[in-house]
């Protein structure tokens, strides 16, 4: 096989390939290790931080669906200063590129955590901010449903001093102006898609199948999802990087998110059934290219022709 060119940039930040972990999928540290070369990535994306331990949903967390899974965890973690102390440093060790991943309830809170991370080492190249939360300032709703919360989320997130990917929701028909305000306010790139949400009824007890009652979606069935998603900001938003997540388990769903705009891609719940996915992606990825005379992955992103 021809050599490939892994590498890509996300906006300022330059990786060695285009495939990371997806946030909540793969742990707070390297607990992939076990199984793949972390290193070999493009980046480590962890768990997202609340500015302090958090103790995540009641069990039962998890339900297997027809084509995917629903989650509840409910964001449990140990907080930004234990990550940092105990989680982080064996990661820098195995010479990993890592993405911390941020989240609050309310705009302090994302301060909070973003402000503790802002004297990291510079292997930590990038702070994804989740914006798939409650907004406990605003009303019931999402701070990544509303492109003023986004913005001020983002405004209080600079605290970190380092490049900031705000990770989008699908759950809203505003996601195109939510992109453009997250951009507007200091992003200098966008991750889609966070999980859609969902539910499962226990029909004989007539309750939730999840102790949080409601949860996310995530897994093969939002796949084509996250390809409109890409396709649709990018359309509209041409200079803005993406990182494409959603469904990704094969280096054909890789391709798919790269083609319609993404700069990058990550695989999340895949991990769950085989820790090697990620790795089995990339290695894919690089096969498909080889194969078909691609020289630079780069190449691929927005090379969709619809």
């Amino acid at each position: 096989m021809s050599r490939v060119d892994l590498s890509v940039s996300v906006g300022e930040v330059d990786l060695a390939a285009p495939v990371m972990t997806a946030s909540g999928t793969a742990g707070h540290g390297a607990e992939l290790a076990a199984y793949v070369d972390l290193s070999r990535l493009g980046a480590v994306v962890v768990k997202s931080l609340f500015s302090a331990p958090w103790p995540g949903n009641p069990a039962p967390r998890v339900h297997q669906s027809a084509a995917g899974m629903l989650n509840s965890v409910g964001l449990q973690g140990p907080g930004v200063a234990y990550w940092r102390e105990h989680e982080l440093p064996e990661l820098l060790g195995r010479d990993v590129t890592v993405v911390a991943s941020i989240w609050g309830r309310t705009v302090e809170d994302y301060a909070d955590a973003a402000a503790a991370l802002a004297d990291c080492p510079a292997e930590v190249v990038a702070v994804e901010v989740n914006l798939s939360c409650p907004n406990l300032d605003g009303g019931a709703h999402l701070f990544a449903h509303d492109p003023v919360a986004t913005a001020e989320v983002l405004d209080a997130a600079s605290a970190a001093r380092r490049p900031l990917w705000a990770k989008l929701s699908p759950n809203t028909d505003r996601l195109v102006q939510v992109a453009e305000s997250a951009r507007d306010a200091g992003a200098s790139a966008v991750t889609l898609i966070n999980t859609l949400m969902g539910l499962a009824v226990d029909v004989e007890r007539r309750r939730p199948r999840l102790g949080g009652g409601g949860g996310g979606l995530s897994g093969p069935a939002i796949h084509p999802v996250a390809v409109r998603a890409v396709h649709d900001v990018h359309r509209a938003l041409p200079d803005l990087p993406i990182v494409g997540v959603g469904g990704v388990a094969t280096a054909e769903d890789a391709i798919e998110l790269l083609l319609v705009g993404a700069s990058a891609i990550q695989v999340g719940t895949a991990t769950f059934a085989d820790p090697r996915s990620v790795m089995r992606v990339l290695d894919g990825l690089e096969s498909w290219c080889a194969r078909r005379g691609v020289r630079e992955v780069r190449a691929l992103t927005g090379g969709y022709e619809g």
